[in-house]
């Protein structure tokens, strides 16, 4: 529950950078696509009713950070998981376990797709550049997700998370670079075209089922492109303590937030407004823009380059837990402690590096397998977004300040929690159904 004693030089702008790679990532790629299906009233409120529901997690999740007193300590929670055994107990923390272990390894998956579909968009550009639009121009991604996941390998190396901020830096700035590429593209677009395309009520659908399924999907691609919370006390955990962690962490929250939601307004809207009916699910690899082909191939290096950096931010933690709970229950294996001396340098040991490559070798095989773009990403953004997001900052929130069970406080929580418990359903009924018609197409 308790972290030992580290150096902590985290700031507001490290924080900043963290979450931003966290956040804008593939997700943000598939918004003209949701905007498609939900239409020009109901898309933007989704998409700012999602952002609230970020801050207000990230709100929740500031207070559960000290224990057991929210402002005092003197314990800090220095993961997710470590706050809910603290504040909720064991019992609540052996079920978040298994939620948080399946969160970031269904985003590993996803990274490891959309990084091998950016690289494949790359060499598709140029070949509609250098063949012609017409040309059928078709490649695989198999290749492309081996050589991802080679890198991974390597990067997966690195000791913690203490070690990534250089890494979020470079991600966090890729992430601007795409995105405001996305948008700037899909902005041209529309002068190009001279109007604005889409409907008030978003794409038609040749069934009322159809569209239904349609629109659950869309609300899933949203849901995995906002929240944070899984890694939010990591990064929490990298603070100095002067000025206090609390009040930079709801300063670098507020600022991702805003930042992120005119981003991606910015590539959500524009993608729509340029291609209508005819959005793609993916605004940069769909190839509604074919030229300037170096700046959509471009854009795509940025995409793969922030990707490397994000998979790294969510699977950290995933291998500090895993890698501490072997080390605890065998603390005499040399297996688990000691170092490879022909590789001192990068402080490897056995049990790190046997572990992370397969775990990469995991999600790698399993991206092979399900290489769809928008299902996958509609499937990871609702399996776990309303325990995550939810359900436990919540709880913890509530058990933390010691509010009753029928108080106005309480009741208004637990209520929001039902509505947005009945949303996430809806969005991982429908997104499943478009997995498996997917693969079996």
């Amino acid at each position: 529950m308790c972290l030992p004693p580290v150096e902590r030089s985290g700031t507001l702008w490290t924080a900043l950078a963290h979450i931003i790679t966290a956040v804008i990532g593939s997700g943000v790629l598939s918004l003209a696509w949701s905007m498609s299906q939900l239409g020009w009233i109901a898309g933007p409120l989704t998409m700012l009713a999602f952002a609230a529901v970020t801050i207000t997690s990230a709100l929740f999740l500031c207070n559960c950070y000290k224990h057991p007193h929210h402002n005092l300590g003197p314990h800090r929670n220095g993961s997710y998981l470590d706050a809910v055994e603290a504040i909720l107990g064991k019992k609540n923390a052996w079920v978040c376990g298994i939620i948080v272990r399946i969160n970031f390894i269904k985003i590993g998956i996803v990274y490891t797709i959309v990084s091998s579909i950016s690289m494949r968009a790359i060499q598709r550009s140029n070949c509609y550049h250098s063949e012609g639009h017409d040309s059928a121009c078709k490649y695989g991604t198999t290749y492309y997700m081996i050589i991802f996941g080679g890198v991974q390998v390597v990067a997966s190396q690195i000791p913690n998370f203490q070690h990534m901020e250089w890494l979020s830096v470079i991600a966090a700035t890729m992430s601007f670079l795409y995105s405001t590429i996305g948008a700037a593209l899909g902005l041209a677009k529309v002068i190009e075209n001279g109007e604005i395309k889409g409907r008030i009520a978003g794409n038609p659908a040749s069934t009322p089922a159809s569209k239904v399924w349609a629109i659950s999907q869309a609300l899933g691609d949203i849901a995995f492109a906002f929240p944070f919370s899984l890694i939010f006390l990591e990064i929490m955990d990298t603070l100095k303590s002067y000025p206090p962690e609390k009040a930079t962490m709801k300063k670098a929250s507020f600022l991702a937030v805003i930042i992120t939601t005119f981003f991606y307004f910015c590539c959500g809207g524009f993608g729509y407004a340029a291609f209508g009916d005819s959005t793609p699910g993916n605004l940069l690899t769909g190839f509604g823009f074919y030229e300037p082909y170096w700046l959509v191939d471009f854009a795509n290096a940025c995409v793969v380059l922030h990707l490397v950096g994000g998979y790294q931010v969510f699977s950290q933690p995933l291998f500090a837990s895993v890698e501490r709970c072997f080390r605890e229950k065998y603390p005499d294996s040399r297996f688990m402690r000691g170092d490879l001396k022909q590789v001192s340098a990068l402080r490897l040991n056995p049990l790190s590096l046997c572990f992370r490559t397969s775990y990469v070798a995991f999600t790698t095989g399993f991206g092979i397998i399900f290489p769809y773009f928008n299902q996958v990403i509609g499937v990871a953004g609702a399996i776990n977004f309303w325990p995550i997001v939810v359900y436990f900052p919540v709880e913890m929130y509530l058990a933390q300040k010691h509010i009753g069970c029928w108080t106005k406080t309480s009741v208004f929580l637990r209520l929001y929690c039902f509505v947005a418990l009945i949303v996430i359903v809806f969005a991982f009924v429908g997104s499943i159904k478009g997995l498996i018609a997917a693969r079996f197409s």
